[in-house]
């Protein structure tokens, strides 16, 4: 009997009521081609969760070219909404999996994603659509904000502790991946008229040039009801991984959760963040520049750092490499305030890109660290919290609280794409300028880095890692 139909006996062909990552023998013979097919579907589904999740981000800049007439900072809001709901949605979404289970939230949440891809297409070929209306828009956006906590937490379950870091960062990083090339795709597809009659009239600008803006929705429902489908249909459910609310409510009461918050909030928030407002505080800063053209390079930096970096962390340790990611994004954020001080002289606009694409990079290696901590530090605490368990019992508590505490974490992180943007909107409105957030994000960072070096990498720290 095959591997396969051993693991797919119970409730339902896709329930897998056996199964044990760690056992060499188990992993070798069948474990890791499973997890590498739900691994795969998961990233697909992600990266087009992504992809919704900040389209508003370039949508929101070509509003006022057809026509929309808001100030900047109703497109500000605009911009941070998405983040806003995303990061709501997650902290509901991270606990969904051992509920429900990955295969079958994992389709229903990418199916959820057809709504506000539908609504954009339609909304935006009339300027005389309500503002709420764009309110509303933009906040469905979220749902795909939502369905990283869910991704991240059921990966976390079909991996063994020694790859489980790559395995996340190869999920993360590549389904980060979505927002660079959703902002590569839709500044072309939204200048022809790829669906023909049933995509709507184009829309004319001052100089006689057409754009078809609601093809920057309509281009992903097709992907979306193929991710559905393959998820539904390619994906498993753990049988093990099964728990209730309260069962994994038992993070909030671990000191670590928190702290893991603050520091992911550091690393992927600053990603996401910088996402969703670097398009329109480049094109505040320097008008001069279509910064559209070059957008999604950072994002893509992002997520290629993040995918590409999962193994220095398993063998360097995540805690170490994530206390030198927050000195790095220090570094990158002065540079950034140094070319915005000479932003009138030549060549300033490519220095302060250059020092974007910087703190794009750190991100993501940061990204990629913090969430390898998380399963070590939960080993520990388990075997230090409940040492009354057996070791296979410990290996399955710290793998609920490591998954809960993944997507608990990513839900208080992704606020960073509404707090970013509107920190860059505020800071302009009161001041004239980006520079007092970007200062704030410093004393923010050097935090962030002291909190990793007293309670993971000094000597006798609480919880190495």
């Amino acid at each position: 009997m095959s591997m396969d139909n051993t693991l797919h006996k119970g409730e339902h062909p896709r329930v897998l009521t056996d199964w044990r990552p760690e056992d060499a023998e188990f992993w070798e013979r069948g474990g890791k081609a499973i997890a590498k097919r739900n691994l795969w579907i998961s990233i697909f589904c992600l990266l087009l969760a992504f992809c919704v999740w900040m389209v508003w981000s370039v949508v929101v800049a070509k509003l006022p070219q057809v026509g929309f007439g808001y100030t900047s900072n109703q497109l500000f809001w605009l911009a941070a909404l998405p983040g806003l709901s995303g990061a709501t949605l997650r902290i509901f979404y991270s606990f969904m999996v051992p509920i429900v289970g990955g295969r079958r939230f994992t389709a229903l949440s990418t199916a959820s994603l057809a709504l506000p891809a539908l609504w954009i297409g339609f909304a935006v070929q009339n300027p005389d659509t309500p503002y709420l209306v764009m309110l509303i828009v933009a906040l469905l956006c979220g749902l795909g904000g939502g369905n990283f906590a869910s991704s991240m937490a059921n990966i976390s379950f079909f991996y063994p502790k020694r790859e489980k870091g790559n395995a996340l960062a190869l999920n993360a990083g590549l389904g980060n991946l979505g927002v660079s090339v959703m902002q590569f795709v839709v500044p072309l597809v939204i200048t022809a008229g790829i669906f023909g009659a049933l995509g709507g009239e184009p829309q004319t600008l001052g100089d006689s040039q057409r754009l078809w803006l609601q093809n920057a929705g309509f281009i992903w429902v097709p992907f979306i009801l193929l991710g559905t489908a393959a998820a539904w249909f390619g994906m498993n459910d753990i049988a093990s991984a099964r728990s209730s609310f309260k069962d994994q409510s038992v993070i909030f009461k671990r000191k670590h959760s928190w702290l893991m918050c603050m520091l992911y909030t550091g690393t992927f928030g600053s990603f996401i963040g910088y996402s969703a407002g670097f398009p329109l505080l480049a094109s505040n800063q320097f008008p001069e520049v279509d910064v559209l053209k070059f957008a999604f390079l950072g994002p893509l930096v992002g997520a290629l750092s993040r995918a590409g970096t999962g193994w220095v962390s398993d063998r360097f340790g995540g805690a170490r490499v994530t206390l030198w990611v927050f000195a790095g994004m220090i570094a990158g954020v002065a540079g950034v305030l140094f070319f915005l001080g000479i932003k009138d002289q030549p060549g300033a606009f490519w220095g302060f890109f250059a020092m974007f694409l910087l703190l794009f990079f750190f991100t993501g290696v940061g990204n990629a660290s913090t969430f390898q901590m998380i399963p070590e530090i939960f080993r520990q605490e388990v075997a230090r919290l409940m040492p009354s368990l057996n070791s296979t019992a410990q290996r399955q508590q710290s793998d609920k609280e490591s998954a809960a505490t993944i997507g608990f974490t990513s839900a208080i992180a992704a606020y960073g794409a509404f707090f970013i943007p509107k920190t860059f909107g505020s800071s302009i409105a009161l001041t004239g300028g980006a520079e007092s957030a970007l200062y704030g994000f410093i004393a923010f960072y050097a935090l962030c880095m002291g909190l990793t070096w007293f309670y993971y990498t000094r000597r006798n720290a609480e919880t190495p890692c």
